[in-house]
């Protein structure tokens, strides 16, 4: 079985404090240490000031990083057990995380040019662009391994980093901090504490800003705190004003589906101009065709959860259709949470027709290729399509286009068919990090007389 140590301040320790991290599967996968609240904030305290690299050393660090993340032995696991040890935790398809491995790398490469797109044209003369605070503290996710690239960020700007790794998934980040140690990073820059919610809470409330990923609570919660930065549901919706030809289903299917469904920026509302009820049954009868492997299959393209939770995932479903009709259920012989490996339980897509853009379901988002399709008209405008992390518009109407990009609410707009849009490190799919991790400080000096 694996171990998940707590990394404090580049140490691995120990703690009195454990639980078992089971796979999907129902099978004992890792002993995961854990930090209680008092840990958690002097090991914040215990990096305030810690040396620091030069901003050349930390990127020539960050690029090594990423090429021992996606190839090297590290703690001694290579990168296949990485990726098995991965999908088995998090439920998510094995060629999702393989293909994180060259993502992350890629990234790591490339953080300089990242953070230069993201300085304001203006500092450099009388301003100067600075870190509003010196630690990081990170709230971390488990429904994809590449939101952790994130956090990578802050590192590259100068934070001292604290990440409470997401419950299912503490691997990845276990092997982000590795790598990061291995490639020379400063010890007092790096902590890794998994934890419980009120670690979490400590780690926020001890941290001079923190990142923090989860639900619509989350967000309700942390709202209007200025120190802190909440990236919640995605709601990422797509409208389809054409005809839906063969290669637009297609791409509907992909910005669905692809990696298993689990993304932000995967779409989960689909409304159009057109027949929805047409739209609905094609995706219905496409995204139930899509093939039903074990996660740790190279084959595999949906998500595992174990059994209970995958049947309490189709439970709030069902709850929130309120009379809007599930099209995909009617093709699965064997149901839709068909078990695949011990106690895990496939999570097969649903395709939801609702009769107006205004149904409440359409707020809902679940880790799996889930999809509300809905009739759109030209008079209700944006209305129904705020609100939403990633806006794809499948439309003429230039319009339109200008009116997303400068609506409140809509954080990314695509127009047109753009497959992989979401892997391009230069675009800013939830603004840009350094917006927040930054600012901007006046800053004149008088210059020194020549004699």
């Amino acid at each position: 079985m694996l171990s998940v140590p707590l990394v404090r301040a580049g140490e691995e320790a120990a703690s009195r404090e454990t639980r078992v991290l089971h796979g999907v599967d129902g099978v004992p996968l890792a002993t995961v240490h854990e930090a209680p609240a008092l840990l958690t904030r002097l090991t914040v305290k215990k990096m305030r000031g810690a040396p620091d690299l030069s901003p050349a050393e930390r990127l020539t660090v960050l690029a090594e990083a990423g090429r021992r993340f996606a190839g090297a032995t590290l703690g001694g696991q290579s990168p296949e057990e990485f990726c098995r040890a991965q999908a088995l935790a998090s439920g998510v398809p094995i060629a999702v995380t393989r293909r994180t491995l060259g993502h992350l790398a890629e990234l790591c490469g490339r953080l300089g040019d990242v953070m230069a797109r993201q300085r304001p044209i203006g500092a450099g003369g009388t301003a100067r662009w600075v870190r509003r605070g010196e630690v990081l503290g990170v709230v971390a996710p488990s429904n994809h391994p590449a939101t952790q690239g994130a956090w990578l960020q802050a590192l590259a700007f100068g934070y001292r980093v604290v990440v409470r790794p997401g419950a299912r998934d503490p691997v990845t980040p276990l092997r982000l901090v590795r790598a990061l140690l291995d490639a020379g990073l400063a010890p007092g820059m790096i902590s890794l504490l998994p934890g419980s919610h009120s670690s979490a809470d400590a780690l926020r409330d001890a941290a001079d800003l923190a990142l923090v990923y989860g639900g619509e609570d989350t967000v309700a919660r942390l709202r209007g705190h200025d120190r802190v930065l909440v990236r919640g549901p995605g709601r990422s919706k797509i409208l389809l004003d054409r005809p839906a030809d063969e290669e637009t289903l297609d791409h509907l299917v992909a910005e669905i589906a692809d990696d298993g469904g689990v993304r932000c920026t995967n779409a989960s509302v689909v409304l159009t101009s057109g027949d929805h009820r047409r739209l609905a049954a094609d995706l219905a009868e496409r995204l139930a065709a899509l093939p039903v492997h074990p996660v740790t299959d190279e084959r595999a393209v949906l998500p595992a959860r174990p059994r209970k939770e995958a049947e309490a995932l189709r439970a709030a479903l069902d709850a929130a259709a309120r009379g809007a009709v599930e099209l995909a259920a009617p093709h699965y012989a064997d149901g839709p949470l068909p078990v695949v490996d011990g106690d895990a339980a496939a999570l097969r897509p649903a395709v939801i027709r609702a009769d107006r853009a205004d149904h409440p379901g359409l707020g809902t988002e679940l880790p799996f290729p889930c999809v509300w399709v809905a009739p759109w008209q030209p008079s209700e405008g944006l209305a129904p399509l705020r609100d939403t992390l990633a806006l794809t518009l499948l439309t003429d109407r230039i319009p339109l286009v200008a009116a997303a990009l400068a609506a409140p609410g809509i954080r990314t707009v695509l127009h047109g068919r753009i497959p992989g849009w979401w892997r391009d490190p230069y675009l800013p799919h939830d603004g840009y990090l350094g917006s927040f991790l930054n600012e901007v400080r006046g800053f004149a000096a008088v210059r020194p007389s020549r004699r």
